[in-house]
């Protein structure tokens, strides 16, 4: 009789680097390789700091993605909780011990890297929820009990990191979780009252948001009304896209962002960056790797047997998109500016071990495919 678990247990190590789903190995790195030019780049065609560590943090974390995706699938369920529960008191000691930085509290110091938790919950979220429905029957997961511990699970990281401050990591975080509860058959009634809940509770929400926080909103919905001051990055990132054209400046060309007019370059606007020196013909191909890492963690989510390793890759694969489509959204003026990290590219090592672990797990997913969750 078939037996998955026996099979999966002799599998040796090359038939896992058989397993492996090459497609998207070679997608992360082209991405990474791409993200390393970038970099160079913003360094103004030199081997500073920022081009330095980024190399070496995506060497590192690659590495770091290879060896996840040969730990078995049945260890990433047993643990997530436990995963969760680590992430989560990272999160707390940001609170009492954390480092500030530009107004906001939201790094340890481990002396090897500043780690940013609140990047590690967004994987921490999901695997948690992953498990949690993997073990509820669709009957029952509109019940108000089974409701009860994922809005707990959800909201009160959401609300630490909201007090660091960091709106928009919270925002992302939140999604996550969302997405996760979505695909796991919650009803859209629920996601309607809180939606309602959420718009009635919204002006008492925007009285405690920081200046700068409202000033970024206000400047989302006119940016010209102050071009020197609140708009100005928004409006630098709209000129530096538009002056890339079809086939952009050319590398270490790019004008606006050698002359300093393009803030924060190495961070949340390497997109645009690379939009003026590349244009929309190069910033096609940075889609197309998105499009590409999205749809393969779908189907490995479509050919692993583990109801946990379909919700996870599903929802994974669903948050990954929409940290794309909100980077891009904020740089190109159709979102307002959150602090959100473009993956993979964007300079930060937390954000880039967070992707890095994501992924991995969805290639384990892969490469113990047939491998039976309890």
């Amino acid at each position: 009789m078939f037996q998955p678990r026996s099979i999966q247990s002799s599998l040796t190590f090359r038939d896992k680097l058989i397993s492996i789903d090459y497609i998207l190995v070679f997608s992360i790195l082209i991405l990474g390789i791409i993200s390393m030019f970038a970099m160079y780049s913003t360094d103004g065609g030199e081997f500073k700091y920022h081009t330095k560590s980024h190399i070496l943090r995506f060497c590192i974390f690659f590495l770091m993605f290879f060896i996840i995706s040969f730990v078995q699938i049945r260890l990433w369920h047993s643990t997530s909780y436990l995963i969760y529960l680590i992430f989560f008191i990272l999160l707390i000691g940001v609170k009492y011990f954390g480092l500030t930085s530009s107004g906001s509290k939201r790094w340890l110091n481990f002396y090897f890297m500043n780690l940013q938790p609140s990047e590690l919950m967004k994987v921490g979220l999901i695997l948690f929820l992953a498990k949690y429905y993997h073990r509820v029957s669709l009957e029952n997961v509109n019940k108000i009990k089974f409701l009860f511990l994922p809005i707990v699970a959800l909201v009160s990281p959401v609300l630490l990191v909201i007090m660091q401050p960091d709106l928009g990591t919270s925002i992302l975080i939140g999604a996550g979780g969302i997405i996760v509860a979505w695909l796991a058959g919650v009803r859209p009634k629920f996601f309607i009252y809180a939606s309602l809940l959420f718009i009635s509770f919204l002006p008492v929400a925007i009285s405690f948001l920081k200046p700068y926080q409202k000033s970024r909103i206000l400047t989302f919905l006119n940016p010209e009304k102050d071009p020197l001051g609140a708009g100005y990055q928004i409006i630098q990132s709209k000129i530096a896209i538009g002056s890339g054209g079809l086939f952009g400046k050319g590398f270490l060309n790019g004008s606006q962002s050698y002359l300093d007019y393009l803030p924060e370059k190495h961070t949340d606007f390497i997109f645009t960056l690379f939009s003026e020196e590349f244009g929309f013909f190069g910033s096609l191909i940075i889609l197309i790797l998105y499009g590409i890492i999205v749809s393969r963690i779908v189907k490995i989510g479509n050919i692993t047997r583990s109801n946990f390793g379909k919700l996870y890759c599903y929802s994974f694969a669903s948050a990954f998109f929409v940290y794309v489509v909100v980077n891009m959204g904020m740089v190109l003026g159709l979102l307002p500016i959150v602090g959100s990290p473009l993956p993979i590219m964007s300079y930060g090592g937390s954000s880039m071990m967070a992707i890095m672990l994501g992924l991995g797990i969805a290639m384990s997913c892969k490469v113990y495919k047939d491998t039976p969750v309890n």
